[in-house]
C-alpha cells in the first residue's frame, strides 16, 4: 500500500520533505505540492513526479491524495489543520500547531470531536538516537531520579527578520517539547533571563537568552537560546540525576588530531544536524498510517508547547516567572 501525500509549502523544509517522501521513504509517494510561490511550486511537484495545485485547499481536498503534510508558515497552521480532519485526511504538520493556544485549542476541539486522532506535530528531535538514549537512560532508571537538565541551541545566524520572541516560538520551542517529552511532566513556569548580549546580534535582537522551565513535579531545566553564535549549530542536552548524569553532544563524523589540537566538524546548520531524524520522522509516519494509526507527537504536545512558549514570551517582556496555565487535558490524548 502507498501512501499519496500531499505536501503544502515548498521552501526549504518543504522541498526536503518532498524529495524524502518521492524517494526515501518506503511505502510513500508524493501526489500533489503547493505553494504560494507558483513556479516553486511547479519545480518541487515535478521533481517528484506530483503535480502543483493553485490553493492548500485544493491539495486536501484532492481525492488522490491520502495524507497531507503541512510546511507553510505558522500563521496559516490552524486553518490547514482543521481543513485535514474535515476532509478525514491524517495530517502531520510542523511546529508549531499554531501560533496561540488559543488557536491550538480550537484544533484539539475539532480533533476530539472527531473521535480519532488525526494529527501528529513535527517535534522531530524525539526520533533522534541520541535524544532517544537520552530518554531510555531516564526511563530506565540508569541515573536514578531526573533531578535536572540543562539544554544548549545555538544557531550560527538568524534571517534579519529574527527577533527575541522567535527564539521562545521558532526555537527554543523545541526545548520545551524535548523537556515535556525527557520528563514526561508538563511545564508549569517560565522565566526568562536577561544576559549580555553579543556585539554581534542585530540591534533588536535580545541575544543569547536563558530560560528556566520548572516542571509539574519541581524540576529545572535552563535552556541557552544563542541564534547568532557565529561558528556553527549546535544542539546538547545535560540530564542529571540522583546516581548519575546522561548527556547529549553534538554528534561529529570525524576528528582530526594534529599539532597538539583535536579538531571536530560543527554541523553548519539543522538540516545537517537532523537530516537523519527527519527521514526517520517521516519514515514512521507513513508506516503508521499504512496501519491506520496516527502516532507521534499530537495536538496535546503542540498545544501544550504553544501554551509555554507564550508563556516565555511574557516573562521575555516583564522579566518575571510567568505561569503556564493548560486545559484538562482530554481523555482522547491520556
Amino acid at each position: 500500500m502507498t501512501i499519496k501525500v500531499g505536501v503544502i509549502g515548498a521552501g526549504n523544509i518543504g522541498a526536503d520533505h518532498v524529495t524524502r517522501l518521492a524517494s526515501q521513504v518506503v511505502g510513500s509517494a508524493v501526489a500533489a505540492v503547493f505553494d504560494v510561490d507558483a513556479a516553486r511550486a511547479e519545480q518541487v511537484a515535478a521533481g517528484a513526479g506530483a503535480v502543483a495545485r493553485s490553493s492548500a485547499l485544493e491539495v486536501i481536498e484532492d481525492p488522490g491524495v491520502d495524507a497531507v503534510l503541512i510546511a507553510s508558515p505558522g500563521e496559516l497552521h490552524a486553518e490547514q489543520v482543521l481543513a485535514c480532519i474535515a476532509a478525514g485526511k491524517p495530517v502531520l504538520c510542523e511546529k508549531p500547531l499554531a501560533t496561540t493556544a488559543a488557536d491550538c485549542l480550537k484544533v484539539l476541539d475539532a480533533e476530539v470531536a472527531a473521535g480519532r486522532r488525526w494529527i501528529q506535530v513535527g517535534f522531530m528531535r524525539r526520533y533522534d538516537p541520541g535524544y532517544q538514549v537520552v530518554k531510555n537512560t531516564i526511563d530506565d532508571g540508569t541515573v536514578g531520579e531526573a533531578l535536572l537538565a540543562h539544554m544548549v541551541h545555538r544557531n550560527a545566524t538568524v534571517p534579519g527578520s529574527f527577533t527575541s520572541e522567535m527564539a521562545m516560538t521558532d526555537s527554543v520551542i523545541h526545548e520545551i517539547d524535548t523537556t515535556r517529552w525527557l520528563f514526561g511532566q508538563e511545564i508549569v513556569r517560565t522565566t526568562v533571563v536577561a544576559t549580555k548580549p553579543s556585539p554581534l546580534a542585530a540591534a533588536h535582537l535580545r541575544d543569547p537568552q536563558i530560560v528556566l522551565l520548572e516542571l509539574a513535579g519541581g524540576g529545572v531545566v535552563t535552556v541557552e537560546v544563542f541564534v547568532t553564535c557565529q561558528y556553527g549549530y549546535d544542539v546538547r542536552c545535560e540530564v542529571v540525576g540522583s546516581t548519575g548524569v546522561v548527556a547529549l553532544e553534538n554528534p561529529t563524523a570525524n576528528a582530526l588530531v594534529t599539532g597538539g589540537r583535536r579538531i571536530e566538524a560543527v554541523p553548519a546548520d539543522w538540516r545537517v544536524r537532523f537530516g537523519a531524524t527527519y527521514l526517520t520522522e517521516l519514515q514512521e509516519w507513513i508506516t503508521g498510517l499504512r496501519a491506520g494509526v496516527v502516532g507521534g507527537p499530537s495536538a496535546w504536545d503542540g498545544y501544550a508547547a504553544t501554551a509555554v512558549a507564550e508563556s516565555a514570551v511574557a516573562s521575555l517582556e516583564t522579566g518575571e516567572p510567568v505561569a503556564v496555565g493548560l486545559v484538562e487535558r482530554p481523555g482522547l490524548y491520556t
